[in-house]
C-alpha cells in the first residue's frame, strides 16, 4: 500500500531522511518510534506532499506520488493527485475551521473536494461523528470543545474522505494527560475493527504495542530496525533501539 525506495530528503545541511526504504502492506497497522528529529514526521509530510523528497519513489497503492531525481523539482501530476486521494492524516495540532461546527468541519471537504451530495455527507458525517463518540456534538463550534474532543472531530474529519491509508502524527502530543486515553480509545477502534492501513507516528509506546502489527525504529532519518511489536519491545535487536526503550520506558 505505501512504499518509500531510496528516499532522502534534506533542509540545508541537515538530512532528515538517508535513501529509505520502507513498506507497508495494505490493511497494516504500523507504528513508527524514535528520537525527536529522527524523521519519522517528514514521512508523514511526504505521504501528504506537504514535503517534496530530494530523491526517491514514493508510491500508494500502486500509483506513483513522488519520482524525485536529484537536482530536480517534481511536478504534480493527475497521477500524483490520485495518489494523495487515498490519504488521511490527523495531525498533532487540530486545525479545524474554528467559526464552523463540528458536523460542517466533517462535511466540508466531502463537498468541496469529492463533489458528494451535501445529504450523503451529511449522513456520513453525523455516522462518523457517533463513531468517535460525538454524537452529541454536531452543532459544537471548536472553541466549545475539549482538546480530545476537537482531535475526535479532526479523525471524522480524516475518514470523512475515505482514505485506504490514515496517518496518525503524533495526534495525543497536544493533549492534556487525561484526555489522551479518549483519543486512543477512537484510534485503539480503528485498528481493531477496520482493515484501513494505518501509519503512526507516536510516543506512546504501551499504545503502539498493543494496536500495532510491526513498530518501526527511527534514528537519525533511517529505519534502524522494524518487527513484531513484543520483539521490539521484549527483545531488540539493535543497540540504539535499546538505548530509546529505556530512555523513554525507563527500564
Amino acid at each position: 500500500m505505501i512504499s518509500f525506495t531510496n528516499v532522502s530528503k534534506s533542509w540545508g545541511d541537515n538530512q532528515v531522511l538517508r535513501s529509505l526504504d520502507l513498506e507497508v502492506r495494505a490493511g497494516e497497522k504500523v507504528s513508527v518510534i524514535g528520537p525527536s528529529g529522527s524523521g519519522k514526521t517528514t514521512i508523514l509530510r511526504i505521504l501528504m506532499t506537504l514535503e517534496t523528497p530530494d530523491e526517491g519513489l514514493v508510491t500508494v497503492n500502486g500509483e506513483t506520488l513522488w519520482d524525485a531525481k536529484p537536482g530536480t523539482t517534481p511536478r504534480e501530476t493527475k497521477q500524483m493527485r490520485a495518489a494523495r486521494r487515498n490519504v488521511g492524516m490527523v495531525f498533532q495540532q487540530f486545525n479545524l475551521f474554528p467559526h464552523m461546527t463540528a458536523l460542517e468541519n466533517v462535511t466540508e471537504a466531502p463537498v468541496r473536494v469529492l463533489k458528494m451530495d451535501a445529504a450523503e455527507a451529511r449522513e456520513r458525517a453525523v455516522d462518523l461523528m457517533e463513531l468517535v463518540g460525538l454524537a452529541k456534538h454536531l452543532d459544537h463550534k471548536p472553541p466549545k470543545l475539549s482538546g480530545g474532543q476537537q482531535q475526535r472531530v479532526a479523525i471524522a474529519r480524516a475518514l470523512a474522505m475515505r482514505p485506504k491509508v490514515m496517518l496518525f502524527d503524533e495526534p495525543t502530543s497536544a493533549l492534556d494527560p487525561e484526555l489522551i486515553g479518549e483519543v486512543l480509545n477512537v484510534i485503539r477502534e480503528l485498528a481493531h475493527s477496520t482493515d484501513m492501513t494505518m501509519l503512526m507516528v507516536t510516543h506512546e509506546m504501551r499504545f503502539a504495542e498493543e494496536i500495532s502489527d510491526r513498530v518501526v525504529m527511527f534514528d537519525h532519518g533511517s529505519a534502524v530496525e522494524a518487527g513484531p511489536p513484543h520483539e521490539i519491545f521484549s527483545n531488540p535487536a539493535e543497540e540504539r533501539t535499546r538505548q530509546f526503550l529505556r530512555a523513554v520506558l525507563d527500564r
